[in-house]
Formats: C-alpha cells, structure tokens, sequence
C-alpha cells in the first residue's frame, strides 16, 4: 500500500518526563531547527525503548511494547478516526460513556483542522447521522434492517453490497459498525467531505456515491446569511449587502463563517436607514418566531422597528420573523417562499429602495392592469386558437383534440409506453402516420409538455425525431411526432425471436448516425442540450433504419454561458452516468456515458448485464469486452451470435475502444460526441482506453458474480415495459 499518510511531518519516538508517546512534529530549518509538537498518541509505557510504529497495509497506524506485549496494540489510529473510514475499522458507540466515535471533517480542503461536519452512530435504531456542530442532524442512512441501511437504496445500486460486507455488534461496552471488502485491491472506505458530505470513495479516489446528494443540503453550508447555488461556482455566496465575515476562510472553501452585512444598521435609525431585501429560497430558513398581525404591511413594519429582526415573512396570513442569523439560504429549486432581508438601505440595488412610495403605488397599478390585460389576451387567443379544425404555429401544428381522438381511432393502436404516458398510431386528414404521445400524468406531464414543445419545436436534423405538434386544451396534452415504422432499437436488439436481424453494417451506421444526432443536439443548437436519457428505447428507426433520437421530454437546454446545469436525478437505471449519483450538476459528457453503455448493447445484442438462466448468477459484459480488447482475444465472439460473425474486426474493436473511452469514471476522460462521430467516420484514429474503475471491479473479480448481489445494481437495467416507437 502506498503510505500517503505523514507527507508534511515526521514521526519520531519522543521520551517525554520517562515516558513513550508517538507524535507528529513539524520541523523548519534556516538559522534555527524548530521543532513543535502539533498531534500526539498520548499513551505512555514503562519501558523508554520498547515502542515501535507500524503503518499496516489496511491504513491502521499500530503502535507496540514489542518487549512486554509484543502481540497487543497499546494504540491504533482504527480507534481514533479522523475523516475517513476504513474497512476493518470501527465507527462505534461507547455504552459505558455513551459517547460516539465520530468522523468529523476537515475545516477545508488546506486545513485538516477539525470541521463542523461530523458522522457518528445512533445504537437504539442502528443508524448513522450526519450532524453539524455536534448537535444539528440533517442526513440519515437510516435504520440497518440486517442487509442495508434502510434510506440508502444505492447499496444495491452502487454495488456496495457486493463490494462491502457490513457487520453490527453489541455488547457492554460498545456497539459498532464494522465492514471489509471482497476484493482487497479496491480498497474503498466513506469519508466526511469539507463540504459535509458522506462520500464512497475508491483507492483511486474515484467517488462511488454521496449523501446527501445535494451540496446545499447540508446544514449551515454556507454560514450565516451565505446562500447556496449549485449552479454557480462557488458553491456558496453572500447576499446583496453583504460580505464574508472570514475572506481567508471563504479562500479556502471554507464558508462556516458565513457572511455579515457590509454596513451595521444602527438601531436608534433602523427604520429610516434600512431597508429589505427580496430573496426566494427553497425552504424557510430555521429558527423563526410568529408575530400576531393583521397584514403584511405590519409584519413589516414590526421586523423595521425591532432592532433584533434580520427578516420577515408573510405566508398564509402568518408573520414569521427571524431575530437571529439566517441559515440555509438555498436558491435551488425554489418553491415561492419569499423572505425579506433587513440590508442597509445604501447597500441594496437599486429596484429595492423604497424612497419613492408614489412611484411603488403607480407601478402596482400599472402591473395589475397589464396581468388584467394579458390575461384576456390569452383567454381570446385561446378560445381563437382551439375553434376549429388545426392552425399553423411556426413549424409546429396545434391540432384540435377531437382531431387527435379521430386519428387514433380513440387512442386504440398503442405503440409503447412509460413513465409520462403512452404512445399510440394515428393518420391524420391528409394520410400521413404519425404517432400520437398521451400525456397522462397531469403533475408531470405539464413539465414534459413544455420541454417537449420547447426543445425539439425549435431543432431539425435527419438524427432527431421531428415533433409535428401538439395539443393542449386544459389538462388534455398531447404530442404529435413522425412515425417510425421500424420502431425502437431495443425491439430489434433484445427481442429474440424476430426474424429480421439488423446487420453489422446497418448497427455501425446506427452508431454512427445516434453520434451525429448528439453532437448537434450538444455543439450545434443555440443551446446545449442534454438529453439525460439515451438507452435503446429512445432511439427510432426510420424505413430505411436510419436512427433517430426520441423523447427530449427529459432534456435540459444550457445556456452556452453555463458548462453545467443543475437537475434532478432523471434517465434509466444502467445507463446513468457516475455525476449524477454525485449530486453534482452535470455536462453533456452524461450523455457521452449513457451512448457508450449503449454501444455495447449494439454489438452484443443483449443487456449489458445478464441474469443466467438458473438465476444464479449475472454477466456484465462491458467486462468481457475489456478483457478481450485488453489481451487481443476473439472479438467477434461478443458479437451478436445472430450475425453469425458477419461483422468487421477492425469495426468491432473500434466501437469498444470507443465505448471504454464514453464510460471513463471522470468526465474530463471522456470524448466530446464530436470525437466520437469522427472516430467512428475514421477519421482519426483512437488510442486503447485505461479500464474504468466501474468496470474495474468485475475485471478483477470473477466475471460470473452471486445475481441476488447486484440485483438493483446501476449496469442492471429491468425495465418492465418496453416501447417499440416512443418511450418516456
């Protein structure tokens, strides 16, 4: 193992006052040799020469009396963690004290000080938390029901029940966790990241899996009156009006201080001096008292004149105010909780000054006689636009519904389904076959439909699917695509039993033309767009099986301003990108990852990963694929066995190589799509990929791994219901 521990100090043996102690020192040399004490064991030993250190392959820093008790450990760092815990270590609870061990961490990334984040256990419910402080929860594993925790499904999903062994006990003096792994070259362990996080780290410090998932979900990130935005970097930022109170810390990632406001508000001038600022935040912050008013205008007024209020509310007809420092400002996902911030008035915008009350009274009318306007307008544009038969918006039609029932035959031919609604045949007036998306769900298919009609409404290439139009009368929505009359590529690819089977040319040419759909959904649309759901299902096939990218009901445009967009978890188990377990917000590089996985299910024609017939066990084949290409063994044996090894070697391998380079752990490793549709057109020439840590774990291991392990693990897709033309 390589010791990574002790790089900036020395361990020595010290005799101090007749006694042993193992310590760190810190020594600067120049004129003089300073030596200071900066960490100590502080355990003694009768014996001055008898001490020895020895840092064990597992990570246990052991300390020894090799004269007296040469077999026992006097003092191991397993019993004193600090950030991270390692297999064969103990994270207990001391029945006798009922004190906790603790993982706690680091101030910040260049101080390994103690932080405000810790994790610990709770032995009545067999649990850990995370607390900040010491004292404020805000994560729970949840209970261990003997097999998992019960609030991390991602054990399964992570593989961590395939990789770890976890084991409770109890007794008098302690109850504790304790885990070790199958494969001891992976050598994971959790740590309490300086962001407050639990993190499954790898021994290539690759990050399997975080809790929580979201950075702004941590408790007091960001500090008092710092307000947390995923989508912008740092993560953590003051308010208008106010400041870091530590800017070296606010440096060093280190954003506990919080912020202050960048001028006091004196109390004796508060209501003349002062003024609130507007903020939307994702929750109300904590720590609020009600106030008995009558309107908003007194809330107000009782938060100006009361030297003690940082803000206010006014929420259903309740007064909320805070007289103490505001925390968990998230501007993430905001729901409409608006609080009000007490800023001195010089140091807010200006739209935020409230000198002019006439100019506040005009600009309220005038605002309410243009909702009133436009809300009649869209009232006689809709009752305009919905008489009749269908009307020309754009290049979209906005078809009538009793049109849509008519064509459908009353929705009777269903193609598919998923998630958001299902998909039936229709033809419409003019004899053209189209294919007909019901959104049933009222809560999501609203979203579905504006980013359906948003996104591929405004984008046409021969790769992408064509929305011909849509129809929303009230709650009734509806879209209207080209039909595809060869279906989806997972009917061709995984149903067995058909009689036309695509051939290599044929899947080559769908790799390459699902690239070029990509790269210009990507690089060459005014925005980004990340589709967040590529797999089988979603790729149609036209008369001629040229492919074409479906069901952009999950995609999510990016600004060319922006690297990153901020999303809910969204796509299909097996084709996720690692990020996306992160919580952090994601590229366009998570669609290079899912083409990838898709790749492979290309050229072998099955599932990448395969429960055997006695339900035994499971094969994960971008696994096989790397030990092939890795030792130049026979890869047309991982073909499809229904193309008879009809296939091109030189074609074969490049579309692994490919696939190995789109699933790369980081996403910096990966290839733009544009890359890829050059490589794949031969243009330029691609190198042997390094393994993946994720496929790294079954290439070590046996291939062939205990099924009931891995059953919900994220490169086993169980899709229950397949769509043949357009699945949400």
């Amino acid at each position: 193992m390589e010791n990574l521990l002790l790089l900036c100090f020395s361990l020595i043996v010290s005799l101090t006052s007749g006694a042993d102690t193992i310590s760190a020192h810190q020594s600067l040399t120049g004129n003089q040799t300073i030596i200071s004490k900066v960490w100590s064991t502080n355990i003694t030993t009768i014996d001055l020469n008898s001490v020895t250190a020895v840092l064990l392959d597992d990570g246990n820093l052991v300390l020894r009396d090799i004269l007296s008790k040469p077999d026992e450990r006097i003092w191991q760092s397993f019993d004193h963690p600090a950030h991270t815990w390692l297999p064969g270590a103990k994270l207990a609870y001391d029945n006798r004290t009922k004190k906790s061990q603790r993982i706690t961490s680091w101030r910040s990334n260049e101080d390994p000080g103690v932080g405000l984040f810790s994790m610990e256990l709770v032995p009545s419910t067999k649990e850990y938390v995370s607390k900040w402080n010491g004292s404020q929860q805000y994560w729970t594993s949840g209970p261990w029901n003997g097999q998992i925790f019960s609030f991390i499904p991602e054990m399964r999903l992570n593989n961590i029940d395939y990789i770890y062994d976890f084991s409770f006990f109890s007794n008098k003096n302690e109850s504790y966790f304790t885990y070790s792994v199958y494969n001891s070259s992976i050598i994971p362990g959790f740590a309490i990241d300086v962001s407050g996080q639990v993190q499954q780290l790898t021994k290539q410090l690759n990050l399997f899996w975080v809790q929580p998932r979201r950075r702004c979900e941590v408790y007091a990130l960001c500090g008092a009156f710092g307000t947390c935005r995923l989508t912008l970097l740092p993560f953590c930022n003051c308010l208008t009006g106010f400041k870091p109170k530590s800017e070296n810390d606010w440096n060093q990632s280190d954003f506990s201080s919080g912020c202050v406001r960048k001028t006091d508000l004196e109390c004796e001038d508060n209501k003349e001096s002062s003024g609130f600022l507007m903020v939307e935040v994702a929750s109300s912050p904590p720590n609020y008292v009600s106030v008995a008013v009558g309107d908003v205008g007194e809330c107000r007024t009782n938060c100006l004149n009361n030297c003690r209020c940082n803000a206010y509310s006014f929420t259903d007809n309740q007064c909320s105010v805070w007289e103490v420092e505001l925390l968990n400002l998230s501007e993430d996902n905001v729901n409409g909780k608006t609080i009000y911030i007490k800023v001195a008035s010089k140091d807010l915008p200006p739209r935020f000054h409230e000198k002019n009350k006439l100019g506040e009274v005009v600009g309220s009318i005038a605002g309410v006689v243009f909702v009133l306007g436009l809300i009649m307008l869209i009232i006689y544009r809709k009752k305009w636009l919905w008489v009749g038969k269908t009307r020309m918006d754009g290049s979209l039609v906005a078809f009538v519904y009793r049109d849509l029932q008519r064509a459908t035959k009353n929705f009777s031919e269903k193609l598919g389904g998923g998630g958001f609604g299902s998909v039936f045949k229709g033809v419409l007036r003019d004899s053209s076959v189209v294919a007909v998306k019901k959104l049933e769900s009222v809560s999501q298919g609203e979203k579905q439909f504006r980013s359906e009609v948003s996104t591929i409404g405004t984008i046409q290439h021969v790769n992408l699917v064509r929305l011909r139009g849509f129809c929303g009368e009230g709650k009734r929505k509806l879209l209207v695509y080209d039909y595809m009359p060869n279906g989806s590529l997972d009917f061709h690819l995984f149903h067995r039993k058909q009689d036309n089977v695509l051939s290599w040319k044929t899947r080559y040419q769908i790799a390459i033309g699902t690239a070029r759909g990509l790269v210009y959904l990507h690089e060459k649309c005014r925005d980004c767009i990340i589709h967040c759901d590529i797999k089988p299902e979603n790729i149609l096939l036209d008369v001629d099986f040229c492919p074409k990218v479906a069901d952009f009901g999950l995609a999510k445009l990016v600004s060319r301003d922006f690297s990153r967009v901020l999303t809910t978890m969204r796509g299909t188990r097996g084709y996720l990108a690692p990020e996306w377990l992160s919580g952090v917000p994601v590229t366009a590089k998570a669609d290079v990852f899912s083409y990838g996985m898709l790749l492979f299910e290309l050229v072998c024609g099955k599932r990448n990963s395969e429960q055997s017939h006695e339900g035994s066990s499971f094969t994960f084949f971008p696994s096989l694929a790397v030990n092939l290409v890795m030792g130049g063994g026979d890869i047309l044996s991982l073909l499809d066995s229904r193309l008879n090894r009809e296939a091109s070697v030189e074609e074969v391998t490049k579309v692994f190589k490919v696939a190995n380079w789109c699933i790369q752990d980081e996403e910096k490793s990966r290839p733009s799509m544009s890359q890829v549709e050059r490589i794949l057109e031969g243009v330029v020439d691609v190198n042997m990929p390094p393994i993946p840590q994720s496929v790294k774990i079954f290439v070590d291991s046996t291939v062939n791994v205990p099924f009931f392990n891995v059953t919900s693990s994220i490169f086993n897709e169980s899709t229950s219901t397949r769509s043949s033309q357009v699945q949400s």
